[in-house]
């Protein structure tokens, strides 16, 4: 297993004896906790495998990894469920929002560590989780694939100039009154105008948790992201 001298990865059991989620913390600058988990067939030296990060809303902040496992991809490994992704899921620390740099150094030390798919890395987050994914993925499009940020909001000049050519969906609930579905329609007016092919799904009577509810359960979202792949400079 590859590792950076200056980083220092501790393993936790998870206490579910049925869960596929694996409790690690991430160490530089800064701790992060995460939770992992492995697909199916995963192997250390055979086909790499492609990988998901998700971010979580401001409700499971906190100490307990536990929190994480409330909604998206997460909870479905944690009921049992599969998935075709190494699943990386970070917490984000209490009373405090995502670090876009703290989260690209996790993927660096992930990528670094595990059999990953470079050309398969795909972003979605929820609330909180889906401002961040849109940050990190304005900041660091190159790692990227496809991404599906639900709920969230940003920058529109800096999602526009760097996200264009992404494949993206993008959900939001049209009754949402923790964040306003202008907050995802900006977004998405921006991205058309600079010819993005975005993809956006308004839930018509949706609120706030309606959006990833539906996202992570109700559309074969996990195909789509499948379905792109980028192209990795070889050297």
């Amino acid at each position: 297993m590859k590792t950076f001298a200056c980083i220092a990865v501790a393993i936790l059991l998870t206490t579910s004896a049925f869960s596929q989620l694996k409790n690690k913390k991430f160490q530089s600058k800064k701790r992060l906790s995460y939770l992992i988990s492995m697909p199916e067939g995963y192997s250390e030296n055979g086909e790499s495998s492609p990988l998901l990060l998700f971010l979580h809303g401001a409700g499971e902040r906190g100490n307990d990894l536990n929190l994480v496992k409330k909604w998206g991809p997460p909870k479905i490994l944690e009921n049992g469920g599969k998935l075709p992704f190494v699943v990386v899921a970070p917490q984000c620390p209490p009373e405090q929002f995502w670090d876009i740099y703290l989260l690209k150094e996790l993927l660096d030390e992930i990528i670094g560590t595990y059999n990953i798919d470079k050309s398969r890395i795909y972003l979605t987050g929820l609330s909180m989780g889906g401002f961040g994914s849109w940050s990190l993925g304005s900041m660091f499009p190159n790692y990227f694939a496809a991404m599906a940020p639900i709920c969230g909001g940003g920058d529109p000049f800096l999602v526009a100039r760097s996200l264009k050519d992404m494949p993206l969906w993008v959900f939001h609930g049209k009754k949402d009154r923790a964040v306003p579905e202008s907050a995802s329609a900006i977004l998405v007016e921006a991205l058309k105008a600079k010819g993005s092919s975005v993809k956006y799904t308004v839930l018509p009577e949706g609120n706030h948790a309606d959006s990833w509810i539906y996202a992570y359960n109700e559309v074969n979202l996990w195909d789509w992201f499948l379905k792109h792949k980028k192209e990795i400079p070889t050297n």
